[in-house]
C-alpha cells in the first residue's frame, strides 16, 4: 500500500544557516536585477539595434516591476545618448497656417526665444526713435517741399492765365475756385450780377475754358499725392531696414553656423520691414498694455519653443501614463476671442513624442489601444519617421474652420510597450504592422529557480526592497517565512516568485504589524501575522462556504464509506486570492452500450478542459476493460450542488475513482479526498493550487474533528509544490492526517477502497478480489446479459 508522505515534504523550508546576518540592513543592496536575465538581455539588444522596426514590447503580468527594471535599464542606456535637440515652430511669413520647424542645439531654443523678444523690443523703441530722428524729419521735408513747389508752380501758372482773363484763382478749404476781377477786384455775387449781360456772358465763357484747364491740371495732382506716398514708403523702408539690420546683424552673427535661423532673421528683417506701421504706434501704459494683450501684436516674432532639452542628461525617458492622441502626438489649441476661436503657431502644443525625440518613450498597452486613434497614429508616425501634428476634430471631418499645418518634425526614438502577454500574441496575430514595428519582445519571467544560492539572493533582494523602502530591518528568521510565502505564491516549493508588487506589500505590512506591537525588527511573527491579515480580508466567501458544508446545507461526508461517491477537491479564484473547497462527485453505472454521461456537459455547464478530462476517463474504461468484449456499460457523472461553470481537468481522478466505484460496487472512504487529472492509461498528472485543495479539505475535517483516518490523495508529480501551512502539518506530525503521493489511479482506488487492484494473469483475468476483479466480472456480467437480451429479441423477431 501506498504510505503517506513525510512531514518534511509538505513544506520546503528555508535553511537558517543560509542567512548569516543579523537583519537585512546589514546586506549590500542588490546593483542587478534578479531573475530576469532574458529581459535584461532583450532591452539592451532592443536599445541598441539602431535599425528601424526594432521597438520593444515587455511583457508579464502587472506587479512583477517591469516600469521599475525598464527604467533603470533604459537610464543606464541613455548616459552615452548624447545627440539631442531643441525643436521649436516659428512663423512661415510666406505661408501663415505652415508654421516651420527649427532643430536647434541644445539650449539654443530658449536663448533664441529670449533674443527675438528682446528684439522686438529693440525694435519697437529703435525705430520708434529712428522716426522722430531730425534726419528723418529733414529728409520727409524734403519730399513735402518738393511736391509743394510742383503745385505752387501749377497754382501759379493757372492764376496767371486767369489774370489775362480778367479772373481770379481763389484757394479754398475745398481746393480751387473761380471769380470774375475787375479793376483788380474780385466781384462778389451781387456785383457780379449788375454787370452786363453781354459782359457776364463773356466771364461765363472764361470761367468755363479757364475749368477745363484747372481740371486737366488738377489730374497731376493725385499722381504727384501717390508718388509722394510712394517716396515716404522707400524713405520709412530705408529708415526700418538700417536700423532693423543694425539690431538684426548682431543675432546674424551669433547664429551664422546654426542651420535654419539665418533664413529665419532674414524673413524676420523683411517682414519688419513691411509691416513697420506696427513699430511706429504709439505704446499704450502697461496696464494698458497687458489689457489689450499689445504682445499679440508681435507674436508672429515669438519663438514657440516645442522642446527644450537645455537641462536633460542624456537621452529623454518620458512615460506617458495617458496617451490619449493629443497627449501623443501634440495638439494645436485655441483662443475664444469675441465669439470666434483663433489660434497661430504659438498655440503649437508639444506631445510625448516631440519630447521623447532623440531618447525612449514608454507606454501602457492597454492605455494605448483602449484610446481612439492613438495606435493608428503611432504607428503612422514610425513608418514615416516624422510626426505630423493634425487636429483630431479634422481627422473626424467634425469641423471645417482653416486651421494650422505644421510643418513635421522627423523622430529618432525607441518605443518600448509595457503590457501583457495576451495583447502582445493578439497584436502579433491580428495586426500586421505589429510585427514590422515591435520586433523585440522582452518576456518577464514569473519566478526564479530556488537553488542553492538563491535564498541567499532572495534575502538580498528583500534586504534591497527593505532599504528602498525605509523598513524595519527584517530578521533571519523573517527573511525565510518570506522566502517561504513567495514559494508558496509561485506554486512550487522549488521556485520563488518574482512579484515585487506582492512581495513589497507584505514587507510593508509586516511592518506594520512590528510597529503595533512595538517590535524593533520585523520577525517570523510579524510576518505571519500580515500573511493572515491579507486572507482575512478577502476570506469571507470561503468562510460562507465552509460554514454551508459544516451546517450540511452542502453535502459533504468525512466519515464512513459511500458507494460510487468521492470527495472531490476544487479550487475557487477570486483576483490574486484562492481557495480550496471540496465537492461531491457522484456516479452511476448500469447495462449499456459503452456510453458515459457528463451531466455537466449535457446542461452546458461544462467548460471545454472538463468535457475532455471526462471523455479521457471513457478512453481509459476502454482501453482498460474492453479489449476483449465490449464495454457493456452505461455511467453518468456529476458534481454535486454546483450552479456555476465548472472548468478544468483536475477532478478527473475523482470522476474515474466514482465511476470505478460504481462499476464494481466498490464502497469508497470518504474521510480521503483526491485531486489530480489523468491520462488515457490512468496515470496521475500535476494539477494547480495543490496546497489551498489540501488546505481546503482540511479545514472542513479539522472543524469537525480529526480522527486519524482523514488525508488527501494527490498527484507524486506535485509533492514538489507543497508548501502547506503549519497548521496542516502539526496535524500530518501527529498522526492526525494523511497526504499521498500516487502515480496511478489504482494507487488511488487501493487507498479509497482498501482492496488492492490486482494483477491480470495470462489469460487478462484479474483475481476476483480485487478492484479490477470487481469491474471486469460485473462487465463480463452485463456483456453476457447484452448478448442474451440480443439473442432473444432476434429469436422473437424471426
Amino acid at each position: 500500500m501506498i504510505k503517506p508522505l513525510e512531514p518534511k515534504q509538505l513544506y520546503h523550508r528555508c535553511d537558517l544557516g543560509q542567512l548569516l546576518f543579523e537583519t537585512t540592513a546589514d546586506l549590500e543592496p542588490l546593483s542587478e536585477t534578479i531573475g530576469q536575465q532574458r529581459v535584461l538581455e532583450s532591452i539592451q539588444f532592443g536599445v541598441g539595434m539602431q535599425h528601424e522596426g526594432y521597438n520593444l514590447y515587455v511583457m508579464g503580468s502587472a506587479g512583477l516591476g517591469r516600469h521599475t527594471i525598464v527604467r533603470r535599464e533604459l537610464e543606464s542606456q541613455a548616459k552615452g545618448r548624447a545627440t539631442l535637440y531643441d525643436w521649436c515652430y516659428v512663423m512661415d511669413f510666406q505661408k501663415p497656417h505652415a508654421p516651420r520647424a527649427l532643430q536647434l542645439p541644445v539650449g539654443v531654443a530658449r536663448k533664441l526665444q529670449h533674443d527675438m523678444e528682446q528684439l522686438v523690443d529693440d525694435l519697437f523703441n529703435a525705430v520708434q526713435a529712428a522716426f522722430h530722428s531730425d534726419e528723418y524729419r529733414r529728409r520727409a521735408q524734403e519730399i513735402n517741399d518738393k511736391f509743394k513747389t510742383l503745385e505752387d508752380a501749377m497754382t501759379e501758372a493757372l492764376d496767371e492765365k486767369a489774370k489775362q482773363r480778367g479772373l481770379a484763382l481763389l484757394h479754398t478749404p475745398t481746393g480751387y475756385a473761380l471769380s470774375p476781377r475787375k479793376d483788380g477786384a474780385v466781384l462778389n455775387a451781387d456785383e457780379f450780377k449788375v454787370l452786363p449781360e453781354d459782359e457776364q456772358d463773356k466771364i461765363k465763357t472764361e470761367i468755363t475754358a479757364i475749368k477745363e484747364e484747372l481740371k486737366s491740371a488738377m489730374t497731376q495732382l493725385p499722381v504727384w499725392q501717390q508718388q509722394m506716398r510712394k517716396q515716404f514708403r522707400e524713405l520709412d523702408q530705408e529708415i526700418t531696414s538700417v536700423t532693423a539690420s543694425q539690431l538684426i546683424a548682431e543675432l546674424e552673427l551669433t547664429y551664422q553656423k546654426t542651420a535654419g535661423v539665418p533664413d529665419y532673421l532674414a524673413a524676420v528683417k523683411q517682414d519688419v520691414i513691411e509691416n513697420m506701421e506696427q513699430f511706429r504706434a504709439q505704446a499704450p501704459e502697461e496696464e494698458e498694455k497687458a489689457r489689450l494683450n499689445w504682445s499679440a501684436e508681435f507674436s508672429r516674432y515669438h519663438i514657440n519653443v516645442l522642446v527644450d532639452n537645455a537641462e536633460t542628461q542624456g537621452a529623454p525617458i518620458i512615460y506617458e501614463d495617458n496617451p490619449t492622441y493629443q497627449n501623443l502626438m501634440g495638439r494645436i489649441e485655441h483662443m475664444a476671442r469675441f465669439g470666434t476661436l483663433l489660434t497661430d503657431f504659438t498655440m503649437i502644443k508639444a506631445g510625448a513624442l516631440h519630447r521623447a525625440n532623440g531618447g525612449y518613450l514608454v507606454l501602457d498597452a492597454e492605455q494605448l489601444l483602449s484610446n481612439p486613434f492613438v495606435w493608428d497614429g503611432l504607428k503612422r508616425a514610425l513608418n514615416a519617421q516624422e510626426i505630423s501634428i493634425e487636429p483630431i476634430e479634422r481627422k473626424l471631418s467634425l469641423v471645417s474652420t482653416i486651421s494650422l499645418e505644421p510643418q513635421p518634425i522627423p523622430i529618432d526614438l525607441k518605443i518600448v510597450i509595457v503590457g501583457g502577454r495576451q495583447l502582445y500574441y493578439m497584436l502579433k496575430a491580428y495586426d500586421p504592422e505589429f510585427s514590422l514595428l515591435f520586433k523585440v519582445a522582452a518576456d518577464f519571467a514569473e519566478e526564479m529557480p530556488r537553488e542553492k544560492h538563491n535564498d541567499q539572493l532572495y534575502a538580498r533582494l528583500i534586504g534591497t526592497l527593505q532599504q528602498r523602502e525605509k523598513l524595519r530591518g527584517i530578521t533571519p528568521g523573517g527573511v525565510a517565512c518570506i522566502i517561504e510565502e513567495s514559494a508558496r505564491r509561485a506554486e512550487s516549493g522549488e521556485k520563488l516568485s518574482l512579484h515585487m508588487g506582492c512581495l513589497t506589500d507584505l514587507m510593508k505590512e509586516a511592518d506594520y504589524w512590528a510597529n503595533g506591537v512595538g517590535h524593533e525588527h520585523i520577525g517570523s511573527d510579524d510576518v505571519q501575522a500580515a500573511i493572515k491579515a491579507q486572507t482575512r480580508r478577502v476570506d469571507q466567501l470561503r468562510e460562507q462556504l465552509h460554514e454551508e458544508i459544516l451546517s450540511g446545507t452542502l453535502l459533504i461526508s468525512t466519515e464512513g464509506v459511500q458507494l460510487a461517491q468521492v470527495n472531490a477537491l476544487s479550487v475557487i479564484q477570486m483576483g490574486d486570492y484562492m481557495f480550496g473547497v471540496p465537492a461531491r462527485v457522484s456516479a452511476t453505472a448500469r447495462m449499456g452500450a459503452g456510453q458515459v454521461i457528463d451531466i455537466e456537459r449535457e446542461v452546458d455547464q461544462a467548460g471545454a478542459l472538463h468535457s475532455k478530462g471526462v471523455l479521457i476517463l471513457s478512453s481509459y474504461l476502454a482501453s482498460r476493460y474492453a479489449k476483449h468484449q465490449p464495454l457493456s456499460v452505461s455511467a453518468s457523472l456529476v458534481f454535486e450542488q454546483t450552479y456555476g461553470l465548472i472548468e478544468g481537468d483536475s477532478a478527473s481522478a475523482a470522476e474515474l475513482c466514482a465511476l470505478l466505484s460504481a462499476l464494481g460496487d466498490l464502497p469508497i472512504k470518504q474521510s480521503l479526498a483526491i485531486t489530480g487529472s489523468i491520462n488515457q492509461h490512468g496515470e496521475m498528472q500535476a494539477i494547480g493550487g495543490v496546497c489551498e485543495k489540501i488546505e481546503g479539505f482540511f479545514d472542513i475535517c479539522d472543524k469537525r474533528g480529526l480522527t486519524g483516518k482523514e488525508g488527501v490523495i494527490i498527484p507524486l508529480a506535485n509533492v514538489k509544490d507543497l508548501m502547506l501551512r503549519h497548521r496542516v502539518i502539526e496535524a500530518v506530525e501527529q498522526g492526525k492526517f494523511s497526504i499521498y503521493g500516487v502515480t496511478h489511479v489504482e494507487q488511488a482506488m487501493e487507498l479509497l477502497t482498501r482492496k488492492v487492484a490486482g494483477t491480470p494473469n495470462a489469460k487478462g483475468l484479474y483475481p476476483l478480489d480485487s478492484i479490477n476483479g470487481h469491474i471486469q466480472l460485473r462487465l463480463a456480467e452485463w456483456t453476457a446479459l447484452r448478448l442474451q437480451y440480443a439473442g432473444q429479441q432476434g429469436q422473437d423477431e424471426a
